[in-house]
């Protein structure tokens, strides 16, 4: 339940690593830094200590960082009983695939060949307003967007646009509906949609380097 390891072209942790473990593990720096750089940003240094990979997927907190990257690299979710793709994992706001009794066992990412993620941090939580992490695998680009809903999606105008033009310009001509997204006490739902695009941009800038 604990580790991470290289199994083909997969990098495979398990459901106990911790965030902080994530983020120094020299197997995620080298073959997807880009989930190092999200594993290193979640929380505080006591969250980061503690928390753990299964536990934030379980969760499926709409603001969490980790389902964005789940998501994007299109990663497989492996219980005690079954694996769940990425697709079919997450339900909404809280809900994920998960039975009664269904334990997540480890997360398998196939290794990208471009990513990156950017986080637009909320102060006092520390979750994501806005994050939003990019991926160029090899069945095309894969935007997953968190903070922004009631539970982490994939923006689909932003991959078509992405799959054309893997560049920072290619956001701009995107249409980014602020009807789709969230509003509260910490933003509208029109500078959330503002923020995608300023963190889809960061996040290539990211995958880029």
């Amino acid at each position: 339940l604990k580790g991470v390891y290289r199994e083909g072209n997969s990098l495979v942790i398990g459901a106990m690593t911790r965030h902080q473990e994530v983020a120094n593990n020299a197997e995620v720096k080298k073959l997807i830094p880009a989930l190092g750089v999200l594993a290193a940003g979640i929380g505080d240094k006591q969250v980061g200590a503690m928390g753990t990979i299964g536990g934030s997927l379980a969760n499926n907190d709409p603001s969490a960082c980790y389902p964005s990257a789940v998501l994007a690299l299109n990663a497989t979710v492996k219980t005690n009983r079954r694996e769940i793709a990425a697709d079919n994992f997450f339900q909404g706001l809280y809900t994920t695939a998960l039975e009664p009794g269904e334990l997540i066992v480890s997360v398998s990412f196939p290794v990208p060949k471009l990513a990156g993620y950017g986080k637009f941090r909320q102060q006092a939580s520390r979750y994501a307003l806005v994050g939003v992490f990019v991926a160029k695998t090899e069945s095309g680009v894969r935007v997953a967007v968190t903070g922004a809903g009631n539970g982490v999606f994939r923006h689909t105008k932003l991959e078509a646009a992405l799959n054309k033009d893997f560049s920072a310009s290619a956001v701009d001509s995107v249409n980014v509906d602020a009807a789709e997204m969230n509003a509260d006490l910490h933003a509208s739902s029109e500078y959330r949609a503002q923020l995608v695009k300023v963190e889809t941009k960061r996040a290539l800038q990211q995958a880029q380097r």
